[in-house]
């Protein structure tokens, strides 16, 4: 299709959390997708992750500047090879602010910054992005509902799509249970959850095989998860 039958709009999906469809550009989709692959090489590359209690998830993820595990953070793949976490990009911390600041802009455009004459948050340009999640999900991955609670900081968590479309569950901070609402998540969509949203369970229930864009090179999906860590001795960024 063309264009969309009902347009997809910025909409706030509970107090704090706010999807933006189509902010990155397909310019800007090639280029993280070409460093994503960069990042999945060994050492610290992609890995399986395994649970405590002996299970595995199902999609694959490689980490920068901090390594998590369940449940922790490490300067070291201490679950998979040893090497030392990649560094952390300080273009990445910078997509992150951005991400932040057109998410909570009312009328901020999609694509590559807020509107112009726009007030972003006042803590938006102060925010320290220093963790970067990447997830990789084939046709049969599943994430199941979580919340990202092992960071010491409450800044909002920057969440971009890539590939293929999923349905992204966003709950509530109570439970893994209803009340949630599901997402379509598709390759560009920003979603963004802090404040009150920022310990709000989460998750990806169904992967749409072959709805990636064609021109992208990328089969399956790659979500990206940009994370203030709030340690003290967090790895510095590197350019």
């Amino acid at each position: 299709m063309d264009a969309e039958l009902f347009p997809r709009n910025r909409t706030e999906i509970a107090p704090g959390a706010v999807h933006l469809p189509d902010w990155l550009t397909p310019e800007r989709q090639h280029g993280l997708v070409e460093a994503c692959r960069d990042w999945a090489r060994p050492p610290a590359g992609l890995r399986t992750v395994r649970t405590p209690g002996g299970g595995t998830m199902t999609s694959r993820q490689v980490c920068l500047g901090r390594h998590w595990y369940p449940y922790g953070y490490a300067s070291t793949v201490v679950d998979g090879d040893g090497a030392p976490v990649k560094k952390f990009p300080a273009w990445l911390g910078e997509l992150g602010r951005q991400a932040v600041r057109d998410a909570f802009v009312n009328d901020a455009p999609t694509g590559e910054g807020p509107a112009a004459g726009a007030e972003a948050p006042p803590y938006a340009t102060a925010l320290t992005y220093d963790i970067a999640l990447i997830n990789f999900y084939d046709a049969d991955a599943r994430m199941g509902m979580h919340r990202d609670s092992d960071e010491k900081s409450d800044a909002p968590v920057v969440s971009l799509s890539l590939g293929d479309t999923c349905v992204f569950r966003f709950g509530n901070t109570e439970s893994r249970g209803r009340p949630y609402t599901d997402v379509e998540l598709r390759s560009g969509d920003l979603f963004v959850f802090g404040g009150a949203s920022r310990l709000a369970h989460h998750g990806v229930p169904r992967v749409h095989a072959g709805t990636a864009p064609p021109d992208l090179g990328l089969t399956g999906r790659l979500n990206i998860t940009l994370r203030v860590s709030g340690f003290p001795t967090a790895d510095p960024v590197t350019g």
